[in-house]
This record gives structure tokens, C-alpha cells and sequence, in this order.
């Protein structure tokens, strides 16, 4: 209790501090909004976007017969209750499961097909592929490339994020045009900075926990756009903004743009930097 009593004073000095200037922050529903709707599924993403979210994170596996399946885990019993190997099996066979809450399983072109026609601002496709083969993985961005770039909204940004490297260098190497993020769960640092460089990219998803004002303002300094992670609270997104963070990954997307509205009028949920 003591320790989120300090994270939110420490949040709210810093906020009072620059309350005067207004402020502008994308506010990214992870995996839909996990704590608020059925996570990654069709319905989290269609009840997140009519309660005015219309920026997303979401995961993205290789199935069995070179399909591609939105799950954050690589088994289906969190989610449906059943252990399945997502990526030994089949798209006929993945929809024959339902989520707990009863929704589908859901697919990619699906997903790509639902944002297309919609006012969307922002997309992170994480990529899950620490376990391919160089192989598999140029045949996953390939796929992943095709699959959401011509359907992408006018003015959208598309990110392809990724933990694992070897993702990243492949998705560049096959698709130059492709802007690409590189997660980690370290916090922004200089070794950070640096590996960012090295691959590249000028997008970063670092854990919140440890990142410091200074971290950040050398992070804009290189030019870097910064998403801070996890959201699980309002504490975390409002410690977010404190920190200058553009974008904040959230699990209440919805709560967080209700709160803004109501308590942090002089900050605006969207920044026009990331795209």
C-alpha cells in the first residue's frame, strides 16, 4: 500500500509540474484491454473501439498450416480452457474452440479486416517467434506484412514489435518500409538506447518499473518514440505521462480515456509523433 501511495504522489508532483502545458499521449489497449474485455478476441477489440479506444496491441503466432492466429500465449488453456498447442495446430482446428466467454478464436485477416474501414490511429502486431527457424520466420513476417499492410486505415500506423530480434532484423531485411519496434522488459537505459540503434529502429516498448525522467529525455533526445509498459493501473498510466512516455500500453484502456477526461483535462489521449 505504502509503495502505490509513493508511485501515485511521486506521479501526481511531477503531473502538477507540467499541468500547465498540454500534453498528448497515445493510449494502446494491450491485447484489446485485457482487464476489461475477452482479450484478443473479435469482441474485445469491437467493445474497446466503441467506447472510444482506437489504438491497439496485439499477438500474433504461426499455425501448423501457415496461418495466422491472435494469441498472446502458445497454448489455448488460459483463454478456452483446453491445452492446445496453438502453433502444432490447424486453422480448422483452432476454431473449433471458443474462449471461456465464449468468443472464436481469432485470426489475423479477420482483425486486419475489422480495423480497415475504421478510424484507427494505431496498431502494434507483436510478434511471437523466439521459437522459429530462420525458415519459419521469413515466411511469418512475410505473411504478417501481407496480411495487414493493404488493408491498413489511411493515417493508421502499423508497428510490428517484437522481443525477439531476429524478428525485427527479418521483417526489415523483407519489407524496408516496415516500421518496426523493439520491446523489452528492461526499462529505458543506455544499453537499450544503444541495441535500438544497432537494429535500427526508433521505436522502444520498455517497462515503466525503473525507467527514469532522465532515461527519457536522452531516449527523445536520439529521436526514439517510447511506449511504457504494463498498464495495469491508473496509477501506472498517469506515472506513464509523468515520465513523458508517448505512448502507454494499458489493460483499461477504456477507464484511462474516462479518467482523462474527467481528472487530466490538459493531457490528450492521442500524439500525433507516432506515425
Amino acid at each position: 500500500m505504502k509503495k502505490i501511495i509513493y508511485t501515485l504522489g511521486f506521479a501526481l508532483i511531477a503531473l502538477s509540474a507540467v499541468a500547465q502545458k498540454p500534453l498528448s499521449i497515445e493510449v494502446l489497449g494491450h491485447r484489446g484491454g485485457r482487464y476489461e474485455v475477452d482479450e484478443n478476441t473479435l469482441s474485445a477489440f469491437q467493445t474497446a473501439y466503441k467506447h472510444g479506444v482506437h489504438s491497439f496491441e496485439t499477438d500474433i503466432r504461426l499455425t501448423a498450416d501457415g496461418d495466422l492466429v491472435i494469441s498472446h500465449d502458445a497454448s489455448l488453456k488460459r483463454m478456452c480452457g483446453v491445452d492446445v498447442d496453438v502453433e502444432k495446430s490447424t486453422r480448422q482446428q483452432l476454431k473449433t474452440h471458443k474462449s471461456l466467454k465464449g468468443n472464436d478464436v481469432l485470426f489475423v485477416d479477420e482483425l486486419a479486416a475489422f480495423f480497415a474501414p475504421r478510424d484507427i490511429r494505431y496498431i502494434e502486431w507483436e510478434m511471437k517467434s523466439n521459437n522459429y527457424t530462420p525458415e519459419q520466420l521469413k515466411e511469418y513476417c512475410n505473411k504478417l506484412y501481407n496480411a495487414v499492410m493493404p488493408s491498413k486505415p489511411a493515417g493508421a500506423a502499423y508497428v510490428f514489435s517484437s522481443f525477439d530480434t531476429r524478428a525485427i532484423t527479418t521483417m526489415k531485411s523483407l519489407h524496408p518500409d516496415a516500421d518496426c519496434m523493439y520491446l523489452t522488459s528492461r526499462p529505458v537505459e543506455k544499453a537499450v538506447l544503444d541495441k535500438a540503434a544497432e537494429l535500427g529502429v526508433k521505436r522502444l516498448g520498455c517497462n515503466l518499473g525503473g525507467t527514469s525522467r532522465k532515461a527519457m529525455k536522452e531516449a527523445h533526445k536520439r529521436g526514439m518514440l517510447v511506449n511504457l509498459w504494463p498498464g495495469g493501473s491508473l496509477e501506472d498510466f498517469q506515472l506513464a505521462v509523468s515520465l513523458g512516455a508517448d505512448i502507454a500500453c494499458t489493460d483499461y484502456p477504456q477507464a484511462v480515456l474516462k479518467f482523462v477526461k474527467k481528472k487530466m483535462k490538459w493531457v490528450s489521449p492521442q500524439n500525433d509523433g507516432i506515425k
